[in-house]
């Protein structure tokens, strides 16, 4: 089933963020993830994916560092900081609450 975008846009942090938790990661990797994870649900295009990752690493949820690969091309790796699994901690409660209650009002339990 093709979900909505509209639901998708509040969480992206959150599932870029629970992505990079389970390890460094790359951008390429981090939408390969997401996708495969989600069962293709959810699909983030590079030009999405980025944005977010620059505010994450603004905001410092997570850092960064470059990598020359052996074919010379350079990969920049993602990593969660303390401040960053503390907000992914935070938002996961929100989200279990906010389904909870959604599942509520439908009448799923």
């Amino acid at each position: 089933m093709k979900i909505d975008s509209s639901m998708l846009k509040g969480n992206t942090k959150m599932l870029v963020l629970s992505i990079i938790d389970s390890g460094n990661k790359y951008g390429y990797e981090i939408i390969k993830e997401l996708s495969a994870k989600s069962y293709g649900a959810f699909e983030l295009k590079e030009g999405t994916l980025y944005p977010i990752l620059h505010e994450l690493e603004k905001e410092e949820l997570v850092t960064s560092a470059s990598y020359i690969m052996e074919t010379n091309r350079t990969r920049r790796y993602y990593k969660i900081t303390r401040k960053g699994k503390a907000y992914l901690y935070t938002k996961k409660k929100e989200w279990s609450e906010f389904v909870s209650k959604v599942n509520f009002i439908i009448g799923k339990s």
